[in-house]
């Protein structure tokens, strides 16, 4: 799939990839490894796992095309990992967080209360917001305030939740009751 996006990234086209699942593909890298008798590293996964993610991931991005400078074309991949029971620490999910730019973070609990995109904002991230930030405040100066308030806000909202599945919305203030 990769090769084939960078095939229509060099004819000058902007490409998006979908990955689904890398975690398989690592289930299954784990059980070639195993018949080829290698030395297993982190939950039986071959020690190379990380460097096998990150030559995968590394291949998105822009390019200018070989034998016409004016050309450009972009490969971006949108990769899904699924890990066992939710677990980040699973080999496969912590090597991905580790090498991607942009995370979103699906949350089981969103999606059982019907809450789609079930993403969870306060586990998703980002490394581009700096980067991004001059064009955010050209277009509205007041973008990154807003948007660090709406990540309180939405904090506040996960600290709520907490309490009043522990003892109820009893004593609760209004604004917290507003904010919740």
């Amino acid at each position: 799939g990769i090769t084939l996006s960078e095939y229509f990234r060099d004819m000058g086209h902007h490409v998006s990839m979908m990955a689904d699942s890398t975690s398989r593909w690592a289930e299954a890298l784990r059980e070639i490894s195993g018949r080829l008798a290698e030395m297993p590293a982190d939950s039986g996964y071959p020690a190379y796992l990380g460097a096998r993610l990150a030559s995968f991931y590394e291949r998105a991005g822009r390019a200018r095309c070989l034998g016409s400078p004016t050309r450009e074309g972009s490969v971006s991949i949108v990769g899904a990992v699924s890990p066992p029971g939710g677990d980040f620490s699973d080999p496969v999910t912590s090597a991905t967080l580790g090498i991607v730019q942009v995370f979103w973070g699906l949350d089981k609990k969103l999606a059982q209360r019907k809450h789609f995109p079930s993403v969870n904002w306060l586990i998703s991230y980002s490394r581009y917001l700096r980067a991004l930030e001059p064009h955010y405040e050209g277009l509205h100066p007041e973008f990154p305030a807003l948007r660090r308030r709406a990540r309180e806000i939405l904090q506040e909202e996960e600290e709520l939740a907490e309490i009043v599945q522990l003892v109820g919305k009893v004593g609760m203030k209004e604004e917290e009751e507003v904010g919740l």
